[in-house]
């Protein structure tokens, strides 16, 4: 017997808390990362940072984060009914963490470990751009058991960050991709990060073409993914997924769907911070998609409410005017 669907997308993701860090172009060379992309840090590398960002007086903000947290949130936001499953520590970050999602209107599936809760230090510099170092900690400790089949069945949209396609949380995204099969779940994963592609490309290669239904990469994963630029790599993404869409940042973002291509602008915006643009392009797109929007009416809310978040530091929806935008898509 058929589930019925009520609910719309349940994301899995790495429950992390995010540190937010305004640093500059030199600063950030002496810390010796590479710009624009995610860093993995054990414990004691992690600990380490955080003690010299606070040594050196950085402005911080501390929020709740995650790229699928961030999506649920938004779309939570925007009036989709949404769940998340992770896993956090039995701390007060972790507490904080739990407490923070159910104020945005989230359906929390996120059970406790011993290790401490995640966290994800993000470096933004003057250009906006994005750096990330991330421990882990409990996050990875994620298991098939913590899925609810009821969850998936139920579920509109699976919606998977690809930061959990490697290392441990592979077992429970296979279980999570076999349960959305099963129940006639679609698939959305977001693939998040080029060094993350360069290091599983045949894999993640793999899992596009038996699992997915839309697949989101900015225009650096889409070179990584396909060896080719932005239409020519919308256009052979597509071969392997129902819709492909290549985010373009300030050009806006390219999607091809049934052998169409369709192009969504950007929308004029005041660029303080990019936290968060790409998680909140795929809840509009996800809203929209939800409720048998046409492409471009998806494209358009995700492209609207990505401009309105990146006007101020951290992942941020409750300053956003919904129904201003909802407007703005009608007029087409």
């Amino acid at each position: 017997m058929k589930t019925e669907k009520t609910n719309d997308v349940i994301g899995l993701g790495n429950a992390l808390m995010d540190f937010l860090v305004e640093i500059d172009e030199r600063q950030l060379g002496e810390l010796h990362f590479r710009k624009g992309e995610f860093h993995l840090a054990t414990e004691a590398q992690a600990q380490q940072l955080l003690d010299r960002i606070k040594q050196q007086q950085f402005s911080i903000e501390i929020i709740p984060g995650g790229s699928s947290a961030n999506t649920m949130k938004a779309l939570a936001f925007l009036g989709s009914t949404v769940i998340l499953c992770g896993k956090v520590g039995d701390d007060t970050y972790g507490e904080m963490y739990i407490q923070q999602i159910q104020d945005h209107g989230v359906q929390a599936r996120i059970p406790k470990h011993t290790a401490r809760t995640g966290q994800a230090v993000t470096f933004i510099t003057p250009d906006a751009e994005r750096t990330f170092s991330v421990h882990l900690g409990a996050a990875v400790y994620l298991a098939p058991e913590d899925l609810l089949e009821e969850d998936i069945a139920c579920s509109r949209v699976l919606h998977l960050e690809g930061y959990q396609l490697e290392g441990s949380t592979t077992e429970v995204v296979f279980r999570a991709l076999e349960l959305a099969q099963k129940h006639h779940t679609a698939v959305s994963i977001d693939l998040a990060d080029p060094g993350l592609i360069r290091r599983n490309k045949a894999f993640l290669q793999e899992i596009v073409r038996k699992y997915s239904t839309i697949v989101f990469v900015n225009e650096n994963e889409a070179k990584e993914f396909t060896g080719l630029l932005e239409e020519a790599a919308v256009r052979e993404l597509a071969q392997h997924t129902t819709i492909a869409i290549v985010k373009l940042g300030a050009r806006g973002s390219l999607i091809c769907a049934d052998n169409t291509l369709t192009r969504i602008p950007a929308f004029p915006a005041q660029v303080i911070d990019t936290t968060g643009a790409g998680d909140s392009y795929a809840a509009g797109f996800l809203h929209g998609y939800c409720r048998g929007w046409t492409i471009e009416q998806s494209g358009k809310l995700g492209s609207l409410l990505a401009a309105k978040v990146v006007e101020q530091k951290g992942m941020k929806v409750k300053h956003i005017n919904v129904q201003e935008l909802l407007e703005q898509v009608e007029k087409g």
